[in-house]
């Protein structure tokens, strides 16, 4: 078994300095993200509320100080007011009711909530997010709504996809981007997408922030 250090090295050279890389921790526990800090990261990312806040509270004050937690999993409506304001970044925003009830929960806290806006491009009823259209028809409301910053996109790509595949998801969600962009006249500087599979793909494609996981810590 490798050390996280070394890993992290493996994966910078695949990538340019710009990109963000998540230390994907859901299934991993303090010491991991202490050794993963320890390493040079300072993103980390995590999939389920609760499970998230009561490991990520054991940590250091320092190393919390020093951190950005992302929310990466699927949010549940009814544990949205403990995702507000405790994680920097909530990547996973895949309807209009969940950015909705962000957005009320931000304002009653007096805080502004980055957020991600997750896409399904591959259409996969297994999995969350809107679809290309959807996004589109919703996008002027979810802009609009108070408390919220949209800072950029997420993708996951399905299981399984060869490179060509991946070429055309990653490329579309750019596409997505820049017609926003263009249309509403605004900056979506985080795009998130490619995993431990796939993120030399995504990277070539566009992407500023990959999550990895078992890459780093396996």
């Amino acid at each position: 078994m490798t050390s996280v250090k070394d890993n992290l090295n493996n994966i910078r050279k695949d990538i340019n300095d710009n990109v963000t890389i998540v230390a994907v921790t859901k299934y991993y526990d303090v010491d991991n993200i202490i050794e993963a800090y320890n390493a040079g990261l300072r993103d980390f990312g995590e999939a389920k509320v609760i499970e998230a806040i009561n490991k990520l509270d054991e940590l250091p004050d320092d190393i919390k100080k020093s951190s950005k937690f992302h929310l990466i999993g699927h949010l549940q409506t009814n544990k949205a007011s403990k995702a507000v304001g405790y994680f920097d970044l909530i990547q996973s925003v895949d309807s209009i009711k969940l950015a909705n009830i962000i957005s009320k929960e931000a304002i009653k806290q007096n805080i502004t909530q980055d957020v991600l806006l997750q896409l399904n491009i591959a259409k996969e009823k297994q999995k969350y997010g809107f679809y290309t259209e959807d996004l589109f028809n919703a996008f002027n409301e979810l802009i609009n709504l108070k408390g919220i910053k949209i800072t950029g996109l997420m993708c996951m790509a399905p299981l399984n996809a060869d490179n060509n595949d991946l070429n055309e998801i990653f490329t579309e969600v750019i596409n997505i981007k820049e017609k926003l962009e263009k249309k509403y006249n605004i900056k979506l500087k985080d795009i998130s997408m490619g995993m431990s599979d796939d993120y030399i793909e995504a990277v070539k494609c566009g992407s500023t922030m990959i999550r990895i996981g078992t890459k780093l810590f396996v």
